[in-house]
């Protein structure tokens, strides 16, 4: 997770970056805590930068499709197995190189210093939700 200028969420970049992402996670338990909640996700242009970055390159992954769920925690890790599975895209910024391969942790090797795995871990021990999800496929 990276720094957004808009204000949202802000991160000292001095700061370790478990700090921010269980920031995120506690952010989003205040907002959605015991209130109705539906969450969706659109697997598309997955820029390797925060959206809100100024210069972005190609997306690192073809689009991938939409994603929705009452667990904000299982659409998350839904989404993310599903962006690990895929082959980088040739000219992005992981298939320029050949430093990533299919079925690598494409997530790890866009962003090394930051550990998606423990912002999974800290949402489901707050109770946000769960990692565990049974992904239902619907065709167009």
């Amino acid at each position: 997770f990276a720094y957004c200028p808009m204000g949202a969420i802000n991160c000292k970049w001095d700061e370790a970056k478990p700090v921010l992402n269980r920031k995120i996670a506690e952010y989003t338990k205040a907002v959605i805590d015991g209130k109705p909640n539906f969450h969706i996700s659109l697997v598309v242009d997955v820029s390797p930068f925060c959206d809100c970055y100024a210069s972005n390159d190609a997306p690192i992954v073809p689009n991938i499709g939409m994603f929705a769920s009452f667990d904000p925690v299982a659409l998350d890790k839904a989404c993310i197995d599903a962006v690990n599975a895929q082959q980088p895209n040739k000219n992005s910024r992981l298939g320029d190189d050949g430093h990533c391969c299919h079925g690598k942790d494409n997530l790890t090797n866009n962003h090394p210093q930051t550990n998606w795995k423990d912002a999974i871990e800290y949402a489901q021990k707050m109770g946000l939700g769960n990692s565990e999800y049974n992904l239902v496929k619907l065709d167009k």
